[in-house]
């Protein structure tokens, strides 16, 4: 299964043109601020996705230490790195990963990291209790 095929809600650190084009592809997307989350803490942001059945898209690294450590349930989360820059860059490696044919199962987390043309790609599969 393909990741992009999952609803998505993109965090408030992702910026909006991201967002617009995920929609425009099609994509399922809901933003925090779309769903009156926004600066709110992160469990609860990772609890409304999972509610919903959402992945998260973020920039934030907290995420991954929510679900793993903590034990936060989730469905998926999508850390992109670096955060915080240019749409198009993160556009890129969202494209990138589109390309991905695994067999992904939630709940997943999914690392990329990108350096000038190389992206580095973890998935780690967890099982649900």
């Amino acid at each position: 299964m393909k990741l992009f095929v999952f609803p998505l809600l993109v965090d408030e650190n992702i910026n909006i043109q991201v967002v617009k084009s995920l929609t425009k592809k099609g994509r399922n997307v809901s933003t925090v601020a779309g769903e009156g989350l926004a600066g709110r803490d992160d469990v609860d942001v990772l609890r409304h996705a999972h509610s919903q059945n959402r992945v998260v898209i973020t920039h934030d690294s907290d995420f991954g230490a929510l679900a793993t450590r903590a034990g936060e349930p989730f469905t998926g989360i999508v850390y992109l790195r670096p955060g915080h820059i240019s749409p198009a860059f993160v556009m890129e490696m969202i494209q990138e990963l589109e390309l991905i044919e695994a067999d992904i199962k939630t709940p997943f987390i999914v690392v990329a990291e990108r350096r000038s043309d190389i992206m580095r790609v973890r998935l780690r599969l967890t099982e649900r209790d």
